[in-house]
C-alpha cells in the first residue's frame, strides 16, 4: 500500500511556522498539528486530564489543565517534565497513526512538529522543512505576543536548536521574512515540487 510522504515541518518560536502550516492546509494537504492534539488532550474533559492530576496533583480543574500550575511542578525540573513527556508522547503518537491512517491515500501530509530538532521524531519524516525569518522579525514577533518578556524568550531561544543550524539541517526552507503572498507563492512552489517526487 502507497503511503502519503511525510512532510516535518518545524522552526523557531516566531518563525511563522503556525501561517505556514495553514497554507499547506488551505491547498489541500492534511496538516497534524501535535500542539493542538496536546492542547484538545489537555482541555476541559480531555483524555490526559486525569492522568495528569494523578501525576501531578492541584494542577488540573474543571477547564482542563492549569497551564501555570502545571508549569510550575515541571520547569526547571527535568524528572517531572520527563514523567509529563511519558504521559503525553505516546498519547500524541497514537494520535499521528490515528490521522495517517485517515490520510493513506493521500501524496503527503504534514507533521507540524516544533520540536523536531529538539525532541527528536527525524526518523518518523521522509521531509524536513524549515520556516525561517531573520531574527529581528523573529524577535519583533515574539515580544509582541501578551505577557512575552525578553527574558522568557531568552530562555526558550536557549532551549531550541539554532535557526541556522535548522537550516543547514532542512531539505527546504520557507523564508516567511517578506510578504504573506510572496511566502505563500513559495509554499505553493515547493507543495508542486514535492508532488513530482522531488
Amino acid at each position: 500500500m502507497n503511503k502519503p510522504r511525510i512532510i516535518g515541518l518545524t522552526g523557531s518560536i516566531g518563525m511563522g511556522k503556525s501561517t505556514v502550516a495553514a497554507m499547506f492546509e488551505a491547498a489541500g494537504v492534511p496538516v497534524f498539528d501535535a500542539d493542538a492534539e496536546v492542547r484538545g488532550m489537555q482541555g476541559p474533559e480531555g483524555e490526559l486530564i486525569d492522568a495528569i492530576e494523578a501525576a501531578f496533583p492541584g494542577s488540573t480543574g474543571s477547564e482542563g489543565v492549569k497551564r501555570e500550575a502545571l508549569g510550575a511542578q515541571v520547569f526547571a525540573d527535568k524528572a517531572a517534565l520527563a514523567r509529563l513527556e511519558a504521559l503525553i508522547h505516546p498519547a500524541v503518537g497514537k494520535k499521528r497513526k490515528a490521522f495517517l491512517f485517515e490520510h493513506a491515500d493521500k501524496p503527503m501530509v504534514v507533521f507540524d512538529i516544533p520540536l523536531l530538532f529538539e525532541k527528536g521524531g527525524l526518523e518518523a519524516v521522509d521531509t524536513v522543512v524549515v520556516v525561517s525569518a531573520p531574527a529581528d522579525a523573529q524577535r519583533e514577533r515574539v515580544l509582541a505576543r501578551p505577557g512575552m518578556t525578553e527574558q522568557k524568550f531568552e530562555h526558550i531561544l536557549s532551549l531550541q536548536v539554532p535557526d541556522a543550524e535548522k537550516r543547514a539541517r532542512a531539505d527546504y526552507v520557507i523564508d516567511t521574512g517578506r510578504s504573506l503572498a510572496e511566502t505563500g507563492e513559495e509554499v505553493a512552489a515547493l507543495i508542486a515540487r514535492l508532488e513530482q517526487g522531488q
